[in-house]
């Protein structure tokens, strides 16, 4: 098997949202992915022969027929850059600086603005409880007026423009459906305020992808 059609190994869980976020942009690229189970209550991942690959003793890491790479949005970015003309378009062209420069915009915007709310909402109205903890409430507020404020910017940009980078689907539109989807449990209406049309019809859209919800499924 040739290295362009080797299957990709991505260590880690189902139910992981870093893990999540990899294997939407795989199946948007029409990718086999063999997810190898990280025995996380066992602490696989503290263990040394993990810590070779991923030093943090997180989940994910790739591993591409002996190439290994973590942190989620790079190992996105490493397949939508290796298998460019293959599924989705999910880049800019290298050679349109215009189009890249709004691409990084787009990147930092999910990154920067989007993930810290969600994830932080999501840390305190979920994952908290679940693990035996205490929801701190100021915080929780702190996260859910951050994220809402948030959108408004979402919403003056995507009401000129389909998706968060331009008219096209993009690897910073799929970043934010893992923590995105964490907080539509917590909040079922909360992508679909009247005061932000066109953040719904952009959730809609992105959240409604059989690539997404593959992932769903499998996290199932």
């Amino acid at each position: 098997m040739s290295e362009s059609q080797s299957i990709l190994k991505l260590y880690g869980t189902d139910r992981s949202t870093c893990c999540q976020r990899v294997k939407v942009v795989a199946y948007e690229k029409e990718l086999d992915l063999s997810l190898e189970a990280v025995d996380m209550m066992g602490k696989e991942h503290k263990q040394d022969a993990y810590l070779a690959k991923q030093p943090f003793g997180q989940i994910p890491y790739l591993d591409d027929n002996g190439f290994t790479l973590f942190q989620s949005r790079a190992i996105c970015r490493y397949i939508a850059m290796k298998y460019p003309n293959q599924g989705t378009k999910l880049l800019p062209d290298a050679s349109d600086i215009k189009a890249v420069s709004i691409f990084e915009q787009a990147i930092n915007i999910e990154q920067a603005d989007f993930d810290p709310n969600a994830s932080g909402l999501t840390m305190q109205k979920l994952f908290l409880p679940k693990r035996g903890g205490k929801t701190d409430e100021e915080q929780l507020k702190k996260h859910v007026d951050g994220l809402r404020m948030k959108l408004d910017g979402f919403e003056r940009i995507l009401s000129k423009q389909k998706y968060l980078s331009g008219d096209e689907i993009s690897l910073a539109d799929l970043f934010a459906l893992p923590y995105g989807t964490k907080v539509e449990i917590c909040y079922p209406d909360f992508f679909h305020d009247s005061s932000r049309p066109n953040v719904r019809r952009w959730w809609d859209a992105i959240s409604n992808r059989q690539s997404w919800k593959r992932v769903l499924v499998e996290a199932e």
